[in-house]
């Protein structure tokens, strides 16, 4: 018989992927299951290990896919197997997050656990709409409650008086269908109706929205706005701070939808700049980048390196995969020490650098024709430079600097093929009108993205409303090409490029 395995009741935070702790992050990377809550932000599931079994059991507005019993027989079930049992939820597992029954069912079963606490939502959502929660000018006690109580019943747990008279700040969970039965308990129970009240949905994610009022017009205000769960309730003088101590939902994108196009493994800047300006951004990479089909070209020129002049790198990919197959033959970067190196961009340029070799050309502008012209300056009559790239990219620069007198080895360092993740996401995100921008770093996303669209589907009709964004004239002209219409092209060739191109229009637009 198996040993039991053990158990981690981890906090994920309140939705901002940041806000896990350092061990939470540790317990899914090192677990053999994942359970997980709807409140729990995906994002983190790309950490776990790839023989992790993951498992969803979100309760969701009265749509439970497990009942709390499920789940607490699953976690006992999974780690009977003797498995490393990772429990995701939202916020903090022993905060209205029933940690505490799923610990005793462990209790119960002999089965070892640890709990590691999650920042809660009733401290971030307020912190996130510039409530704090806590004042020396206003008031120096807390109290969190159920906001899920059944009205119908007739005795109420809460102490209703206690609440409306005793204490400064009051943050419900779960309480938006109630609402006007808190408001009324607590205006019963002599609180003032002036009191300032602020709901916060989707606290500290980039979909967060805030509706504010006071007691006694509350109820009309998110009705008006047509808020629902979920949300947090935060009744109290503080929430007049809002208005001075307001940070979050002053971000210049906030509210965006924007599709990034790039490979996974490439996207992650171009997300997190985005996101910290307030995009909720939805990744949906069109292309997968992988080895050549043949290393046996790239091969042959890493062991005659030697015979070379120059070594050309178009992108980071080119850079990466040369040097992995550089090592991986079993030289290292003395094999280069001769050679003379030019980069498009500089990202290439440090990606370059971090083995070690800094670029003899960079040129200003981060397009094959720029290399090209600086090149002019460099006499490459009878040189021979090496050109690892993508399989299918643009002939421009070997044809230029054949030309120039120079003997130029285009080799396959890698290959772009369609990635098709999320791709039913993405459809029904535009039918529905959900998202605001596309953004296309290279040629090969524009082609790549239509691909994914229907062909029955009209493309403007699947664009409609929607911003394209590219990264500069080259994608630009692609996608003109392919019929979409280009709003924004990134007058410098990078991701940051791109990204203040981005913030240019929309505050343009505003």
């Amino acid at each position: 018989m198996k040993s039991a395995g053990k158990v981690y009741l981890v906090g994920a935070g309140p939705g901002d992927p940041g806000l896990i702790t350092v061990k939470g992050l540790e317990c899914i990377r090192n677990a053999d299951v994942i359970i997980y809550d709807y409140l729990a932000s995906p994002a983190f599931l790309k950490y776990a290990p790839e023989h992790a079994e993951q498992i969803y059991v979100g309760k969701k507005g009265g749509d439970h896919t497990l009942s709390q019993d499920g789940i607490n027989a699953l976690i006992v079930e999974k780690a009977k197997e003797g498995r490393v049992v990772t429990r995701l939820k939202g916020g903090d597992p022993f905060i209205f997050g029933r940690g505490g029954e799923e610990a005793e069912v462990l209790v119960a079963a002999g089965i070892p656990f640890e709990v590691v606490p999650g920042v809660t939502s009733a401290i971030a959502a307020p912190a996130y709409a510039g409530i704090p929660l806590t004042h020396r000018d206003f008031t120096s006690t807390l109290a969190f409650v159920t906001g899920h109580e059944d009205p119908t019943k007739t005795d109420s747990s809460i102490d209703w008086a206690s609440l409306a008279r005793g204490i400064g700040t009051l943050v419900f969970f779960m309480g938006v269908k109630n609402l006007p039965h808190i408001t009324r308990n607590l205006m019963d129970n002599g609180m003032a109706p002036e009191t300032p009240v602020g709901l916060i949905r989707w606290g500290t994610t980039t979909r967060q929205e805030s509706v504010f009022g006071t007691l006694e017009n509350i109820v009309e205000r998110v009705k008006a706005a047509g808020l629902k769960a979920p949300s947090i309730i935060v009744v109290g003088n503080v929430v007049s701070l809002r208005s001075s101590l307001n940070w979050f939902e002053n971000r210049p994108l906030l509210g965006k939808r924007i599709v990034v196009t790039r490979a996974r493994e490439q996207a992650s800047d171009l997300v997190k700049r985005l996101t910290d300006m307030g995009a909720d951004c939805m990744e949906c990479p069109t292309i997968q980048v992988i080895p050549p089909e043949d290393w046996a070209p790239l091969d042959a020129a890493v062991n005659t390196l030697s015979t070379y002049d120059w070594i050309v790198f178009t992108s980071v990919n080119g850079v990466r995969f040369f040097f992995r197959r550089l090592f991986e033959t079993g030289y290292d970067v003395r094999a280069l020490h001769r050679l003379r190196t030019a980069c498009i961009g500089p990202v290439t340029a440090r990606t370059l650098m971090g083995f070690g070799l800094k670029t003899d050309i960079l040129p200003e502008n981060y397009r094959a024709e720029s290399v090209v012209d600086a090149f002019r300056n460099e006499n490459i009559k009878g040189c021979r430079i090496l050109l690892p790239r993508a399989m299918e990219a643009r002939p421009v620069l070997p044809v230029e600097l054949t030309r120039m007198g120079a003997t130029v080895d285009e080799v396959t360092a890698y290959r772009t093929v369609q990635a098709r993740e999320n791709a039913e996401q993405l459809v029904a995100e535009l039918k529905s009108g959900a998202i605001d921008m596309v953004t296309f770093t290279s040629s090969s996303t524009v082609r790549n993205f239509k691909a994914l669209l229907p062909e029955e589907e009209p493309l403007p009709r699947m664009m409609n409303g929607v911003t394209v964004a590219s990264i500069g004239p080259i994608t630009s002209d692609t996608a003109r090409e392919l019929g979409f219409t280009v709003d924004v092209t990134a007058s410098t060739y990078t991701i940051p490029g791109l990204c203040d191109a981005i913030l240019a229009h929309y505050q343009t637009a505003s």
